[in-house]
């Protein structure tokens, strides 16, 4: 009997598993590894052209090329750096007051969640040469640092040297990858770190400690119960509070949301503004008025 109630179970389980095959659904496993959309990226230097970096500098290129490749066959969603440089480029002319701009917009508007900068420095001596690949991994929407990899090749007898740039970076990528996905998959699970800072205006009479009509507390404590019921899983630290300013220096953000859409600090900040445009004055002076501001993960907020 035990022996024809797991013959049926089985037939069970393989008629199910051919139902999802037929319909072209699957159940992705628990721990299935969420991989980040990536885009390489030359490292420049202040006022230094991004596009005469790629023109003039072969090895570099050569180095992104290598690197954007052991994304690919690792699996890696990349986006091309340069085929992004060329669609901006014909979106709108630059000038050369803002060609430090340009590499911030492409990163902005590419989709890319983490963009790894990648600069190549040659050695010269007597005893051979050799070149260092420095590869460097950021959030795009807050641009924290993830991870850093100098990747470095033997000494050889030659000037070839986007041979010793291959040699450097097929020694090095196994191990950036593996930290960079471990980085990741901690965002992916744990959220996103940002900070906020609210300030108040100074020609405002509100403070930290003004009760806010309707809520019955102060705007110190109304701001904390809300950031508690934003950050992920209740997650934050108050740096600290004074009667003009609140700091939040850890909010852990979820990253993404329920539509699978990524939330960037900008995005969240949208959020940040909507709740405190909802709040009341005291008397009746209307709502608070908010300004807000983003600089790489920090929020600033100012009410008045």
């Amino acid at each position: 009997m035990k022996q024809l109630i797991w013959l049926l179970s089985l037939c069970c389980l393989v008629q199910l598993q051919g139902q999802n095959a037929a319909d072209g659904t699957t159940t992705a496993p628990k721990n299935a590894i969420v991989q980040p959309t990536i885009m390489v990226i030359p490292f420049t230097r202040e006022k230094e052209d991004v596009r005469k970096v790629l023109d003039m500098d072969g090895d570099r290129r050569l180095a992104i090329a290598k690197i954007k490749e052991a994304f690919d066959t690792r699996g890696f969603s990349t986006i091309d750096f340069v085929a992004k440089l060329k669609e901006t480029e014909a979106r709108q002319a630059f000038t050369s007051e803002n060609l430090t701009d340009i590499k911030t917009q492409i990163i902005e508007f590419s989709g890319a969640e983490i963009y790894i900068e990648v600069d190549v420095q040659k050695q010269y001596s007597g005893t051979g040469n050799s070149v260092n690949v420095i590869l460097a991994g950021y959030d795009a929407s807050t641009g924290t640092s993830l991870v850093n990899k100098v990747a470095m090749s033997e000494k050889f007898n030659t000037t070839d040297f986007g041979r010793l740039i291959n040699r450097a970076v097929d020694a090095t990528m196994e191990d950036f990858l593996n930290v960079l996905q471990s980085k990741f998959t901690d965002i992916v699970e744990n959220g996103r770190l940002i900070a906020i800072e609210f300030d108040l205006a100074a020609d405002t009479d509100l403070r930290m400690s003004t009760e806010i009509p309707g809520q019955s507390m102060a705007l110190s404590d109304v701001l904390e119960i809300w950031m508690e019921e934003k950050a992920l899983n209740g997650n934050y630290h108050l740096q600290g509070t004074s009667d003009v300013k609140m700091i939040f220096d850890q909010v852990r953000v979820a990253f993404r949301d329920k539509n699978g859409n990524n939330i960037s600090t900008s995005k969240f900040s949208l959020e940040v503004l909507r709740f405190c445009l909802t709040l009341k004055k005291p008397g009746n002076a209307g709502k608070v008025q908010v300004k807000r501001q983003v600089k790489g993960n920090t929020i600033f907020i100012t009410l008045s």
